[in-house]
């Protein structure tokens, strides 16, 4: 493909022609897969899953109280609601109905979608809502009081923020710190980065305009973001500081009086928090602290915050990984450092003391489940919120405390028929000897057949196995065979796993994914007839160099929300986030890499292509819906037919309620049976 790109036109967004093009597209992708029986089973499938009042209603604690949001049938935008343990514990709880979110839109004639909740500590009285239009990243901020159950307004001295990636974040009741456009910085540059995010952040005291609010830290137009946090631990009350210079490295401020920062000299590319007393750092490459004192990647260690920042660098090693274990993440409670590792990419949970760092077990856990800690309470108790799943095995949720253990409190119930079906690890063999795990799900009467791939590959994201109700119903039940492919650019080993597939490394993404596809292969549980592949975002650019350089190896492949244009995609929304991961395309050298995989401009004429469905949204604020527009234009130019459907609202999740989610999912469905299935 040329220098010049004819489609450029697509990039706009929401104008008049772009969408004509996009309505064109739709009809007959709608016309074509939406209109038989088996579709609209798929979807009624679906949308139980998803509006089922049996499933969990998943809390988080503020208080007295558990925190929770709700959407169903009913309440398709959703419920902001709160109940107490006691309550929780029941099989019907009475619930205390906040915020009804479908009421607000009805009455402001509003698309809302629900994005968070930052309830001011310690009193619980007061909130920072966070709202969408469309499901969109940017947001509008406006402040709720618990008490009295209404919105405050800005006329009435409440926080307010305008629709934009603001951040926001309370030190008291009267202040917070916030990073939003604030237009032209006092440097004369834009207080946005070039990512779209904030870069300048100011405290802001009510009752004050916006524009009065004192600036405390300016990052740079090529950061990512900036952000300033209030640590309001009891006794250890602290400012801090983040400056993110790409997506994987960060400076770390501690804010000082009169505004002062203070570097903490740790590795920008480490994941560092402070705790009480504690700095923990989390290393993402070595670390050769002095002569005596060197950490392989992975290694989480702990030091005295006060002493580490005058020069003491007396450390704890709480975690060392191996060749098969890796860290994935750590919550406190009051008396416990709870790490959650995964061993080939099964979950291992382990405690370890805050008195003496000494390791116990936690009692009451589940065998063969991936175990996630949901919640914890650090200043006040023990207390622990964990999940458990499987491939088969529903979620439960599991309440106790790390010194007393765990028991499920809440069951979800059985969304389709597990009696029969199996999951099982296997190891393919990538082209550089590398051993690739991945999950096969499937009937236990099923030998070989339609086969649905499904992998991501990058930003260090782990592909856990967990209960997919809509995957089982819609696939396995049905006799497809389901795999997740647990390939490089994840997290599953450790930051290494992912940090050797970026930049120029990024081929090793695409080597593993094929090298799962050509076992499945080999195994004979499927054919490449009958082999389809789905992946979104990332995954969908996954899925895009799949079609591009290996196109033999399928019969089908569903593209969600994905990067494709890669020479142009550090220019689109929030693309200039993520040149850490796949390079700068303006770098001669680093296109040369970017080049061999970019699928926009290696598409051709003459390939065979398998069956593509593409799907995106024009309200995704994060991947540009240009991508997506511009490579099935591309592909048509070429004589190559696409299925598209682009959703009009839903942002970079492509979908914006219940309804919208279970559409979404039958038609992917429905396009996989279509093109792989027994004809």
């Amino acid at each position: 493909m040329s220098d010049s790109d004819p489609y450029l036109w697509l990039e706009d967004v929401t104008g008049e022609d772009a969408l004509t093009w996009v309505r064109e597209h739709n009809q007959p992708t709608l016309d074509r897969l939406t209109t038989g029986t088996r579709f609209s089973e798929l979807q009624s499938a679906a949308l139980e899953v998803f509006d089922t009042d049996d499933r969990i209603a998943y809390v988080r604690r503020r208080g007295e109280h558990l925190y929770n949001y709700w959407r169903d049938a009913t309440n398709p935008r959703g419920l902001w609601r709160r109940t107490t343990l006691e309550q929780y514990r029941t099989d019907s709880p009475e619930w205390d109905v906040l915020i009804d979110l479908d009421a607000v839109a009805a009455a402001e004639d509003e698309n809302w979608v629900w994005k968070s909740a930052l309830v001011l500590r310690p009193a619980h009285d007061r909130a920072l809502i966070l709202l969408s239009r469309g499901g969109a990243d940017a947001s509008i901020v406006r402040e709720f009081d618990l008490v009295s159950r209404t919105w405050i307004d800005a006329a009435d001295s409440g926080f307010a923020l305008p629709e934009n990636k603001s951040d926001i974040d309370w030190i008291d009741r009267d202040t917070v710190y916030v990073g939003t456009d604030f237009g032209t910085h006092s440097d004369g540059k834009s207080a946005l980065t070039n990512s779209g995010y904030p870069r300048v952040v100011k405290r802001w005291t009510r009752g004050t305009p916006l524009e009065s609010a004192v600036t405390v830290f300016a990052g740079s137009v090529e950061d990512v973001a900036v952000q300033a946090m209030y640590d309001d631990t009891p006794g250890f009350e602290r400012h801090f500081v983040v400056r993110s210079t790409d997506f994987f490295n960060q400076e770390f401020y501690l804010l000082g009086d009169s505004d002062t920062p203070t570097l903490i000299d740790v590795p920008t590319d480490a994941h560092t928090s402070v705790h009480r007393q504690w700095l923990l750092v989390f290393t993402r490459s070595p670390w050769e602290l002095n002569e005596n004192q060197a950490y392989p990647t992975g290694t989480l260690l702990v030091f005295d915050h006060d002493a580490y920042l005058t020069g003491n660098r007396d450390a704890e090693v709480l975690f060392t990984p191996d060749d098969h274990t890796s860290l994935q993440n750590f919550s406190f409670t009051s008396d416990h450092l709870v790490l959650v590792t995964l061993r080939d990419v099964q979950t291992e949970v382990r405690l370890l003391s805050l008195s003496d760092w000494s390791v116990s077990e936690l009692a009451g856990l589940p065998e063969l489940a991936t175990i996630s800690v949901l919640d914890t309470d650090p200043d006040h108790s023990d207390e622990l919120f964990l999940s458990a799943s499987s491939f088969t095995t529903p979620p439960s949720l599991l309440h106790g405390t790390s010194t007393g253990g765990v028991a499920p409190i809440k069951q979800s119930p059985a969304l389709f028929d597990t009696n029969n079906v199996t999951a099982s690890q296997f190891f393919s063999t990538s082209d550089d000897g590398t051993q690739i795990p991945y999950f096969v799900v499937k009937r236990d009467d099923v030998d070989s057949g339609p086969t649905l791939l499904y992998g991501y590959g990058g930003f260090e994201n782990s592909m856990t196995p967990s209960y997919g109700a809509v995957s089982g119903r819609s696939w396995v039940e049905r006799g497809g065979i389901y795999v997740i492919a647990n390939i490089r650019g994840g997290g599953e080993y450790g930051p290494t796993w992912h940090t050797q597939a970026q930049l120029a490394g990024r081929h090793l993404v695409y080597e593993d994914f094929a090298s799962v596809a050509k076992d499945l292969i080999a195994r004979g549980l499927t054919t490449s007839e009958q082999l389809a592949a789905q992946g979104g975002s990332n995954g969908g650019l996954l899925m895009g160099v799949m079609l591009t350089s290996y196109p033999e190896l399928f019969g089908a492949l569903v593209c969600q929300v994905p990067l494709l244009d890669m020479k142009r995609y550090h220019l689109l929304l929030a693309g200039a986030s993520w040149v850490a991961e796949y390079g700068d395309p303006d770098d001669p050298q680093q296109w040369e890499f970017i080049s061999k995989y970019s699928p926009y401009q290696l598409l051709r004429k003459d390939a065979d292509y398998p069956k593509l469905l593409m799907t995106t949204s024009t309200r995704d604020d994060r991947v540009h819906p240009g991508h997506a527009r511009k490579f099935v234009a591309r592909m048509e130019e070429l004589g190559h037919s696409v299925s598209y459907y682009e959703n009009i609202e839903g942002g970079h999740g492509g979908a914006a309620d219940n309804k919208q989610a279970a559409f979404k999912s039958a038609l992917a469905y429905e396009f996989l049976w279509e093109s792989i299935g027994p004809h």
